[in-house]
């Protein structure tokens, strides 16, 4: 009889964890990516802005030590600051755009485009109206590259949050949400108690019986 029962608490053991073990497994994986700082793709498109910020400021670099040196090109263009020369607007524009972005969707981990809108919108505004305005296209290939390069990286940064950051991570979050609400609304079908008569042994085979029969005669 106590093996009866030790199998029969064995079997609802075994059928509640067959139901419950893939939704908890999906639960718990959930769960260990929110409690991460920030999720794969967000970290994704932050290496991304962080690699807008560098490659712009490689390019200023070049352009200073190309267009007679490092310290005569910054004396000209940063303490002589001309807006229809300069490059370095562009570069603090890149300075600019990487910190609004860090803060926005890094640290205060927003879920909205706004922020990307406003540092999107306002950096191509400025390149569109330095290129009209400046002389920079007489300044050699720096004066289409730097403006160029800066208005790609910017749009393609508002490319990776809004197709793929923000839709990414409210799939994982309606994903969960779903998971969550199934207990209530189709509750598992757990097994009821099992009756002893559901558990029996086979029958003795009909040469063990006649063997029996023998002895007893």
């Amino acid at each position: 009889m106590e093996s009866i029962s030790g199998s029969s608490v064995d079997s609802r053991n075994t059928l509640r964890g067959i139901n419950t073990t893939p939704l908890l497994a999906r639960i718990e994986s959930y769960e260990a990516s929110e409690k991460k700082c920030i999720s794969d793709v967000r970290r994704t498109f932050c290496l991304f802005v962080t690699f807008d910020l560098l490659f712009i400021t490689l390019l200023w670099i070049i352009e200073l030590n190309v267009n007679g040196g490092i310290e005569t090109r910054l004396d000209k263009e940063v303490l002589h600051y001309d807006y229809h020369a300069s490059f370095f607007d562009i570069f603090l524009l890149a300075v600019l755009r990487f910190a609004a972005l860090i803060l926005a969707y890094a640290v205060c981990k927003l879920r909205h485009w706004w922020a990307i809108a406003i540092t999107t919108a306002t950096t191509s505004a400025f390149l569109i109206a330095k290129v009209i305005l400046s002389k920079l296209l007489s300044q050699g290939a720096f004066g289409y590259l730097l403006p160029i390069i800066s208005f790609i990286l910017a749009w393609i940064e508002t490319w990776l949050l809004d197709f793929k950051v923000l839709p990414q991570e409210a799939d994982d979050e309606n994903r969960f949400l779903s998971i969550m609400d199934v207990p209530e609304r189709t509750p598992f079908v757990q097994p009821g108690p099992l009756s002893d008569g559901q558990f029996y042994s086979p029958p003795e085979s009909v040469a063990g019986e006649k063997d029996s029969h023998k002895g007893l005669s």
